[in-house]
């Protein structure tokens, strides 16, 4: 089947049909009730085409995190050198996850099962690693230090931290927007918690 022509950085038609099918199931169902063959039947593709888009079932839930991580390793690598570091990797962290209104529903679904469903943790811990070399090495090249160092495994593991309460708050609360959480919770940590200092 050809894949219909789709916006420059979007996922191909097909990919983006079987992710949608497989998050509606596992979210409807649970991750582990699911199987592969089921999300392939119910995006009407064989089997074989499934593990073509997806080597795993939970490759599925996380769709193009490779993009996602590259398009944070870009945003790095451009950030302005006369800007803090912990700043350039806070607004990075806010821009890459500056998502169009239409794409929310989607990620919603997909954060929720990200840090809720307990078959996924331990995937969740591989990806999130992806994540936090990339900020690791961007400090350690602005600090001249070790990307294995302290000042930049520290830096990593916060930032991301902030950035995962903020999803955590936003899918607690339907009415509240993403990118003001984001920005909150980076705004707090760039500053040194202000709101805790009187």
């Amino acid at each position: 089947m050809a894949e219909t022509t789709t916006a420059p950085g979007s996922p191909p038609a097909g990919r983006a049909r079987v992710e949608r099918a497989a998050l509606d199931l596992f979210t409807v169902r649970g991750f582990e009730d699911v199987t592969s063959d089921e999300v392939a039947d119910s995006a009407g593709i064989s089997r074989r085409t499934f593990f073509r888009y997806f080597p795993t079932k939970a490759d599925a839930v996380w769709g193009d995190f490779a993009g996602h991580v590259a398009r944070l390793a870009g945003l790095l690598a451009a950030a302005d050198p006369a800007r803090p570091v912990l700043a350039s990797v806070c607004a990075a962290y806010v821009e890459v996850n500056d998502y169009p209104e239409s794409e929310l529903p989607l990620l919603r679904e997909r954060m929720r099962l990200i840090l809720t469903e307990p078959a996924l943790l331990a995937h969740s811990q591989l990806r999130f690693a992806e994540v936090d070399r990339v900020v690791a090495r961007h400090v350690a090249a602005r600090t001249g230090t070790s990307p294995t160092g302290l000042l930049p495994r520290l830096v990593a593991a916060s930032t991301r931290a902030a950035a995962t309460t903020a999803f955590e708050a936003w899918l607690a609360d339907e009415d509240s927007r993403l990118a003001e959480h984001l920005r909150q919770a980076f705004e707090e940590m760039a500053a040194g918690f202000p709101s805790l200092q009187s």
